[in-house]
């Protein structure tokens, strides 16, 4: 059997992982041809289908406005037609019989357009002026405006005319007849359906063209992003969804879910790396075991020399199983199995829970361990967790502390927040490690003699990340760690 090297099953310095498809490539070339199947995915689409539904609310709020336009335009210049042959005929009747033809001859006279209409007429039905031929029938003699037909007699012929008109029965028995032809009616119409036409039309085309403008340049963002996920899905860890830095909903999803991918890269590689430590951290104590067994089975010759070796073989696979145990232990904490036991922490218990637990190993170092809780303060959180979180900085401290130094144990209240901190006089971690620490098994040179896995801090950090808190670590001399607990907004 061959060996295969634990670095083989790490994606390449593109993210892409062994045995992967390679990425589809995409040309930059676009086809000047127009597809039937991509036009007809435009049209059905759901942004021109709004874009249309949007063109034709607008076409018929178009129709309204403007026939309420016409309308309300047509009624005006009919009142305004009633009042003005109401008041001539007021006029006219008003002056005595002998001048009334000649007022009638006088008001047609004045008519440039020929849109009046005026008649007398005796009792027995003749015409005495005007450019009636007959009296209508239908016109009745009470001062009311009506609509009617009237004949007209022009040079050119006979013509028939719709007209406003009134009438009244004159004293002697003569009838008078005042009408006008409501022609701008038909002219504001005329003006209307041309402007209706010129309007309506263009605009509604214009949102036809803006949907399929915007299904075109959706469908095109969408392709583009298909693309990229392919890329995704192949391997390649390192393609990101394409966005702009303006606010806009589609690029805000797509910086979301760049910052997913960035966070699941960084997971990904992180998950490579920590097989490489599991399997380097595991093999030491394992080797070291069977080396143990192997030689105390060929040199021990005493019931006594075998114990001894069977002690350091057990020593050692407790060391492997304490690792096993942690990353079981991360396992369990970074799947936020424990979030539904939150319940209210009292902290100041807690803290000098830790420090009892503890302070029977700081007196063997000759370290003086102190709490400072003078405040009941509460946190809504898990509170084996907490406490295990504040053990294993406790236990840091402790270990990492030269005899005769100090570690001390806060709880603090800031603006809005509360703080857990655990302070020590031992050699603290340079800016350098700030983010190192909190890996998987690291382990600083300097400390490498010291026992331990490395797993301390990131279990810390995964208890805090659960429960919505921040790992404060301060750098410089003296090791200055604090939990800090932002209040909950309810």
């Amino acid at each position: 059997m061959f060996a295969v090297p634990a670095s083989s099953f790490a994606p390449d310095h593109r993210g892409r992982w062994p045995g992967a498809p390679a990425p589809p490539r995409t040309s930059n070339r676009r086809s000047t041809r127009r597809d039937p199947m991509r036009q007809a995915q435009i049209i059905r689409s759901n942004t021109f289908q709004w874009a249309l539904t949007v063109a034709g609310v607008f076409a018929i709020f178009i129709i309204v406005l403007f026939g309420f336009i016409y309308w309300q335009t047509d009624q005006y210049l009919i009142a305004r037609s009633d009042r003005m042959i109401a008041r001539q005929l007021n006029v006219i009747a008003a002056l005595p019989s002998e001048r009334q033809p000649d007022a009638i001859d006088e008001h047609l006279r004045q008519d440039s357009r020929g849109v009046q209409y005026a008649g007398l007429f005796a009792a027995d039905g003749r015409r005495i002026a005007g450019n009636l031929e007959q009296f209508p029938p239908e016109l009745k003699p009470n001062d009311s405006v009506q609509s009617l037909s009237v004949v007209r007699t022009l040079p050119a012929g006979r013509e028939t005319h719709v007209i406003r008109a009134i009438a009244r029965r004159m004293p002697n028995g003569d009838a008078l007849a005042i009408g006008r032809e409501v022609d701008e009616t038909r002219e504001i119409s005329h003006v209307v359906g041309q402007a209706f036409a010129l309007g309506l039309l263009p605009a509604f085309c214009l949102c036809l063209l803006a949907g399929a403008w915007l299904s075109m340049r959706a469908q095109e963002r969408v392709e583009e992003v298909n693309q990229r996920v392919q890329r995704i899905v192949a391997g390649d860890l390192s393609e990101r969804l394409p966005h702009r830095d303006v606010d806009e909903p589609f690029s805000n999803l797509a910086a979301i879910v760049n910052g997913m991918l960035d966070e699941m890269e960084t997971m990904i590689h992180a998950l490579a790396g920590v097989g490489n430590d599991i399997a380097h951290d595991l093999r030491t104590p394992l080797t070291r075991a069977r080396l143990a067994l192997e030689r105390g089975r060929t040199n021990a010759t005493t019931l006594e020399q075998l114990q001894v070796v069977a002690d350091k073989a057990v020593a050692n696979i407790d060391h492997s199983l304490t690792i096993i145990t942690a990353l079981l232990r991360l396992a369990e904490i970074e799947n936020s199995r424990r979030s539904a036991a939150f319940g209210n922490v009292p902290l100041q218990e807690m803290l000098r829970e830790v420090c009892d637990i503890y302070e029977p190993i700081a007196e063997n170092k000759n370290i003086k361990l102190r709490v400072e809780a003078g405040h009941q303060l509460n946190v809504c959180g898990d509170r084996d967790l907490l406490l295990e979180a504040v053990a294993n900085l406790v236990d840091n401290a402790i270990k990492f502390t030269p005899e005769g130094g100090n570690v001390d144990i806060e709880l603090l209240r800031g603006d809005g927040e509360t703080i857990m901190r655990v302070t020590d006089t031992g050699g603290g971690i340079s800016e350098q490690e700030r983010e190192a620490v909190l890996r998987r098994f690291y382990r600083s040179d300097k400390v490498r003699s010291t026992p331990g896995v490395g797993l301390g801090l990131n279990l810390v950090a995964a208890i805090v990340k659960l429960h919505g808190f921040r790992l404060a670590i301060h750098s410089g001399p003296g090791g200055r760690l604090a939990i800090i607990c932002p209040d909950r907004q309810d």
